[in-house]
């Protein structure tokens, strides 16, 4: 219209005109876009900050595979706590194991009514069963046999008669008692337990061991021994040397191991069929760290047959505990890792502490990193405590915490605008 006024025509297309025209009409639209995505970037919410660890992940022990003694016939295992398999002996088949099986009637009892430290637990009726149990001994059976029908027994003092001289008559009574009167019950919840400990090789007949139909494997022994050591209040009555009942007799531990070397237990069985058997455990300071220790020796048949599967125990105990060593792996003020921001921004931590291992020759041990159970912040000072650093399981590992080598800064604009994802 213009160009009809003025009688000008429009200047003739060209690409340079084609191109301005069309900068007119989309920069506004882009700059728009632009400032909207900028927006959203600075707002939305930020990563969360994760902790990546730069340290070995694990640590070797320096020296070759470990040698026991082992004793010259049966079957042996021997584990640490946290820290697996030391060693083992003979085929793992199942065979009689005599009383060690009532090691796992007290776990099941304490599962199912566990003790508060310092106190002896529920009163349990003694029955005229239970007393008529205990004449057995005659035959040939461990029993206490100062019971008296009506009275009461601690659920302390029931366990204490089962693991220190082995009362098979108490072991049937604590079964009827869990289970309601009814001791096939029991040892169904018996073999429950050991199917989920993973005890495979292991079959529970009777509550006391006496049945050469009741089986296992020092292997599996050592399994169920390995949870035994997290009960303190059994492990503080399978270390007693001897048991006072409440009538005022005093009953021997049957395990001469008891005391000395940091022997804490656990249970001896011996019979005709079984031969003498063993499930041990002990303690060993290393460094820092108290290390349990657990073994079994199965299938002792040198007169006589205890004495001489607990000679083969205290044996293997002991090698095993001179093995035990602690060597350092990181040293205080060691970077170990760093802080990721998620926007490429890395802080690194470093251990508060030296940090040793517990093993023996040739085993490697995990080294991991975590943030412990805080979350991890945006932003902190040099020197603050943000995760832990955690070598070995269970009871020899050994953690540190570590904290921030610098200032962990909150990202900037440009890392914000930026990001990806």
């Amino acid at each position: 219209m213009l160009a009809d006024l003025t009688n000008n025509p429009p200047p003739p297309p060209s690409p340079m005109r084609t191109a301005i025209r069309r900068f007119k009409i989309y920069a506004p639209l882009v700059v728009l876009l632009a400032i909207v995505l900028a927006v959203v970037q600075l707002v939305r919410p930020m990563p969360e900050p994760k902790l990546t660890m730069t340290a070995k992940s694990s640590y070797t022990f320096d020296g070759g595979n470990p040698v026991l003694p082992w004793p010259k016939e049966g079957q042996a295992y021997m584990a640490a706590a946290g820290l697996g398999t030391v060693g083992s002996f003979g085929e793992q088949k199942p065979v009689a194991i005599g009383s060690v099986a009532k090691t796992m009637t007290a776990y099941v009892i304490l599962k199912d009514h566990p003790l508060k430290k310092g106190e002896k637990g529920p009163m349990i009726d003694i029955d005229q069963t239970a007393v008529d149990d205990g004449a057995k001994s005659s035959e040939g059976e461990s029993t206490v046999g100062t019971l008296k029908a009506g009275d009461k027994i601690s659920e302390y003092d029931a366990l204490a008669a089962i693991m220190i001289p082995s009362a098979n008559n108490v072991a049937r009574l604590l079964a009827r008692w869990d289970a309601g009167g009814d001791q096939e019950a029991f040892v169904k919840k018996m073999n429950e337990a050991a199917k989920e400990l993973g005890m495979a090789n292991t079959t529970y007949t009777d509550p006391s061991g006496l049945d050469a139909t009741t089986v296992s494997t020092a292997e599996d022994q050592v399994k169920l021994g390995l949870k035994v050591v997290e009960m303190p209040e059994l492990v503080a009555i399978t270390k007693l040397p001897e048991w006072t009942d409440q009538y005022g007799k005093k009953w021997r531990n049957y395990n001469t191991l008891i005391p000395g070397n940091g022997a804490l237990g656990i249970k001896t069985g011996s019979t005709t069929k079984a031969g003498g058997n063993l499930l041990f455990a002990a303690e060993k300071q290393v460094g820092k760290t108290r290390q349990l220790i657990v073994g079994a020796v199965l299938g002792q048949y040198g007169v006589p047959i205890l004495d001489t599967a607990i000679a083969a125990s205290k044996q293997v105990m002991l090698a095993t505990q001179k093995m035990l060593v602690n060597a350092p792996v990181v040293k205080k003020g060691d970077v170990v890792g760093y802080v990721d921001d998620g926007l490429g921004g890395h802080t690194p931590v470093i251990a508060t502490a030296d940090v040793e291992a517990v093993g023996w020759p040739s085993l490697t041990v995990d080294v991991k990193l975590g943030a412990g159970d805080g979350k991890l912040p945006q932003t902190a000072k040099a020197g603050t405590e943000i995760g832990v650093l955690t070598v070995g399981d269970g009871a020899s590992q050994v953690k540190v915490p570590v904290a921030l080598q610098s200032d962990l800064a909150a990202p900037g604009i440009g890392s914000k605008l930026t990001r990806v994802g």
